[in-house]
């Protein structure tokens, strides 16, 4: 409200007004303030309540804006996690064609182009291998198939990748399928 809107009930009297009031209408006039005051505090009151209420709502607000883009990313990351599972047995199946045979032809090299590339795009995404082969058996991260008897490798410690394992960013699609060895000696 507008300091000039002010009705006349809440006008602020004029010095020659006061002036030249009887006794009894200063009386009244010192009587209504304590009124107004009462009315004033109640006023105070209920703005701190309006805002508080209204900073509650702000932070409600918030947080349901932060929730709401958490579960967004999370979502986007779980379909990229469904998609890269589903691109996980091409993977496979170009590892298998480029080690059934060493020799050098032009469709060899084509494979290992396309291969590259698609591990590229997928590396870009996050998708990386998890290392197996000599590195001592993790069980968050490997898969052990077999155990074998060997002293050519320390005990414990992947002896051969069956099937590579792949982490999304920190997050575990596939554990490596391993033989791990046992070495009694060492």
């Amino acid at each position: 409200m507008e300091p000039q809107e002010l009705d006349a009930e809440h006008e602020l009297p004029a010095a020659e007004d006061l002036a030249g009031e009887s006794g009894s209408a200063a009386a009244e006039r010192s009587a209504r303030p304590a009124g107004d005051s009462s009315e004033l505090q109640k006023l105070r009151a209920e703005r701190d309540t309006l805002v508080d209420r209204l900073a509650r709502l702000q932070a409600e607000f918030e947080n349901a804006r932060k929730r709401a883009a958490k579960e967004q990313q999370e979502f986007r990351e779980y379909a990229l996690a469904d998609t890269m599972k589903a691109l996980l047995p091409s993977l496979d199946s170009f590892q298998r064609a480029l080690h059934t045979s060493a020799e050098k032809s032009e469709f060899r090299d084509g494979v290992e182009l396309i291969y590259k590339q698609l591990q590229d795009a997928l590396q870009k995404l996050g998708l990386r291998s998890i290392p197996a082969k000599g590195e001592p058996f993790d069980p968050h991260l490997h898969q052990a198939i077999e155990m074998v008897e060997t002293q050519e490798v320390e005990d414990h410690h992947v002896l051969d990748e069956l099937q590579r394992g792949y982490k999304l960013k920190d997050r575990l699609l596939r554990p490596a399928m391993v033989r791990v060895a046992r070495n009694s000696k060492r």
